[in-house]
């Protein structure tokens, strides 16, 4: 949201989140690069957000499941989004068949589908692709190893910390079952979409 809005004076924005810690990081964040402005953070449920008036981008960016998967986000966007108006989307897809390494850390076979038929759902709710990136093997491992290694990092670093223990073994846990369950299965594409005329459809 912020990387939107740099360069961009005439831009306003809104985000929303459940975490409060995440939030109160944003607004320093967001201050500290002269932007807090422009910016209006919500605490909710992205799922129950309203706004007064509608949005010429909607961004949602590995963040389905706070919608209940992509087609309930397709649904939420649609509602938030001004005529002409664009969204980006980023959701998971299955690179292969996911094997029962992947189904052991906790996914279902019904929780993605394969690129080809992820992009026909969303055409057939009438949403045209206008401009796709599929996340790379290298892009996936670089943010993997990063949250999962900041949290490792805090662990190591508070080691006093109550939680300590918790968020080390968190990140082992994770770290496990990306590397020993869905590395190389679980794609990401993120896609810009603009809505589709009735009569093009």
């Amino acid at each position: 949201l912020v990387r939107a809005l740099e360069g961009r004076p005439g831009i306003i924005a809104h985000g929303v989140d459940l975490d409060g810690d995440t939030l109160a990081r944003a607004r320093r964040d967001i201050a500290a690069r002269g932007l807090g402005d422009r910016v209006t953070l919500h605490a909710g449920d992205a799922g129950e957000f309203t706004a007064d008036q509608r949005f010429d981008l909607v961004l949602c960016v590995g963040a389905a499941h706070a919608f209940g998967g992509l087609l309930p986000t397709l649904e939420a966007v649609r509602h938030h989004l001004a005529p002409g108006g664009t969204a980006l989307i980023g959701d998971g897809f299955w690179e292969r068949e996911p094997d029962r390494g992947t189904l052991d850390v906790g996914f279902t076979a019904d929780d993605f589908a394969d690129l080809g038929t992820t992009v026909d759902r969303i055409a057939a709710e009438g949403w045209t692709p206008v401009y796709g990136h599929i996340s790379t093997t290298e892009e996936w491992d670089e943010y993997e190893w990063s949250w999962t290694g900041s949290l490792s990092r805090w662990a190591l670093d508070h080691p006093t910390d109550p939680d300590s223990g918790k968020a080390l073994a968190a990140a082992a846990e994770h770290r496990a079952g990306w590397l020993h369950g869905y590395r190389r299965t679980l794609g990401f594409v993120t896609l810009v979409l603009r809505r589709t005329p009735d009569d093009l459809r």
